[in-house]
């Protein structure tokens, strides 16, 4: 058996691999690292451990007997995250807190099956289309297209079968200083209704600063629309609720929205309101107010439009403070806005990785472009054409304080 060397993966060849070059032939094979042997010493003292590394290994079979695979990445300051081929899936996010002790940070399912039947979008990558899409339909070019409805009438985070719930082909790598996986999906033409053979690149890597860095590249064979995000749930504690964590939003306004959380085309300034996070709040302070918008949404659940945001540039469009582990989250992004949720929906009737999946036990921040937007001429445009490139950035950046 051949054996792959850490140099025989470059850069250039992330967004260049052919898709033969990510099936991973696992035969006989129960798992394959990628990093360096040497050993360096972690932050703030603690143990050694070694430098960054990327392992594959089986993680289950679906109904239909398609099998799904498993990366572990980990850098050299005791983080690890493990990724499925299944949706993209984060299923677990282990950080240290303040006394450097390593905990999981992200909700998630024990089994595979559980993901299959039961998950609310946990840890999964979205798309087509992140978020709403009004009566499920959109015109392009003067043509209307009738997309699947899996939100009553609407359509909701790519349709009954999104990109959560497609299998990826995925292909580890590492450096000295990084550890990642290049996740790649084909959506045929006609897919939940889409025009347009749609094809995504997602490359997921954890750096020795403490990252996530999550590049997203799509191209495509006809007009469409795309907007994709990421949609893990944190729990900066790792137990209980997130009523006490510490929000700080880079929004002065919200696109408001109607009783299927369909976005009413209007802006609202947050100023003076339950929604205003533009300096640091406990996400439980003004959850329970009596305002119209937190009422629909039964809590946050709501798109938040960022402030000072340039076409392609990355800046942070929130942070997070868990008081008790002392962990802190900063999301980063090239989107023009970002969905705030506070789990609203979350009800304690399923569970795994150690915990119950408990009402505003865990909050999504999703940066995305806005709900709706086919639909919304005065929001920015989620249209892809031929030729072009979808491209855009999410990066979690942790620490503690």
């Amino acid at each position: 058996m051949s054996t792959l060397s850490l140099t025989s993966i470059r850069p250039a060849q992330l967004f260049t691999a052919s898709g033969s070059r990510a099936k991973w032939l696992l035969a006989g094979v129960l798992s394959l690292t990628f990093g360096c042997s040497s050993q360096v010493m972690a932050q703030k003292g603690q143990t050694m451990t070694t430098t960054p590394s990327a392992t594959i290994s089986a993680y289950g079979v679906l109904s239909d007997a398609t099998p799904v695979k498993q990366v572990t990445l980990k850098n050299s300051n005791n983080i690890e995250i493990d990724v499925i081929s299944y949706g993209g899936i984060i299923t677990r996010m282990s950080v240290p807190d303040a006394k450097g002790q390593s905990g999981n940070i992200v909700y998630g399912f024990d089994s595979l099956s559980d993901y299959e039947t039961k998950n609310p979008y946990f840890g999964a990558l979205i798309g087509r289309y992140g978020n709403r899409i009004k009566d499920a339909k959109f015109s392009l070019f003067g043509t209307e297209y009738q997309l699947a409805t899996n939100d009553g009438d609407n359509h909701l985070h790519g349709g009954v079968q999104g990109f959560d719930k497609k299998v990826w082909s995925m292909e580890p790598f590492a450096t000295k200083t990084s550890a990642g996986v290049k996740l790649t999906l084909v959506s045929p033409d006609g897919d939940q209704g889409y025009p347009g053979e749609l094809t995504t690149v997602v490359t997921y890597t954890l750096t020795d600063d403490n990252t996530l860095d999550m590049q997203f590249i799509a191209t495509t064979d006809a007009p469409t629309i795309v907007n994709l995000t990421q949609h893990t749930y944190f729990n900066l504690a790792g137990k209980g609720d997130i009523l006490d964590h510490k929000l700080t939003i880079n929004s002065e306004a919200i696109t408001p929205v109607d009783s299927g959380l369909i976005p009413t085309g209007e802006l609202m300034p947050v100023a003076g309101t339950a929604f205003d996070f533009t300096s640091a709040k406990a996400i439980g302070k003004d959850i329970g107010d009596s305002h119209k918008q937190l009422a629909l949404g039964k809590g946050y659940d709501h798109n938040y439009v960022l402030k000072d945001q340039p076409d392609n540039t990355l800046i942070e469009a929130a942070s997070v403070y868990d008081p008790a582990s002392g962990r802190v989250l900063r999301v980063l992004t090239e989107e023009p806005a970002v969905q705030f949720y506070s789990g609203n929906f979350l009800d304690g009737s399923t569970s795994g990785m150690g915990q119950q999946h408990i009402f505003r036990g865990a909050f999504c921040l999703e940066p995305q472009h806005y709900p709706d937007s086919p639909n919304q001429p005065a929001f920015p445009s989620t249209t892809l054409l031929p030729g072009d490139v979808y491209s855009t950035r999410i990066v979690y950046a942790f620490d503690t304080k």
